[in-house]
């Protein structure tokens, strides 16, 4: 017996969503623009869009062992860690620079701490529901965001020019 793992995604919802619309309305409108996509990107995009039902879908259906060993202590941690990542990343987000850009806060440190947060709290999922199926989904959604964000990086480029350019050179895309 245990916990669905559906529940899990209700903290996650709600700083994603919630807290963001709390302090910014129009940070929610930028959040969920994806940027044009070139290429092998469209089939990038549908595949990250997939993915992140299918793993959302997956969680109905999958549930949270209740009990104590190592997999559950350390998908706890990494549920939490990826629960504070994500609501630093999304306070950050709400207040970019007057010229839209987010370079302060969290964002000195990766350029995509959002999507960092993304997968340390999936990956944490995976360990507390034990399914290796989730676990797959979860590799396929990280490898198409990194397809989302090279596509976020050319409009950063084309947007913010030599400001991004710069802000590239001091700040790695992930760690």
């Amino acid at each position: 017996m245990g916990m669905n793992g559906f529940l899990l995604l209700i903290p996650f919802f709600l700083i994603r969503f919630g807290l963001l619309a709390l302090l910014n309305k129009k940070a929610i409108l930028r959040a969920a623009r994806f940027p044009p996509c070139c290429g092998k990107e469209k089939i990038a995009y549908w595949v990250h869009q997939v993915s992140n039902v299918a793993i959302f879908v997956m969680l109905l259906f999958l549930s949270v062992p209740l009990s104590i060993s190592r997999q559950a202590i350390a998908g706890w941690i990494g549920y939490s860690v990826g629960l504070l990542l994500c609501t630093v990343s999304v306070i950050h987000f709400g207040f970019p620079a007057p010229n839209g850009l987010n370079t302060n806060g969290i964002y000195r440190f990766s350029r995509n701490p959002m999507y960092l947060s993304y997968f340390i709290y999936f990956l944490s999922l995976c360990l507390l529901t034990r399914s290796w199926v989730l676990f797959g989904m979860v590799m396929v959604f990280q490898v198409s965001a990194h397809w989302i964000i090279r596509a976020e990086e050319r409009w950063c480029l084309e947007t913010f020019g030599d400001d991004y350019r710069n802000y590239m050179k001091q700040v790695k895309r992930y760690l």
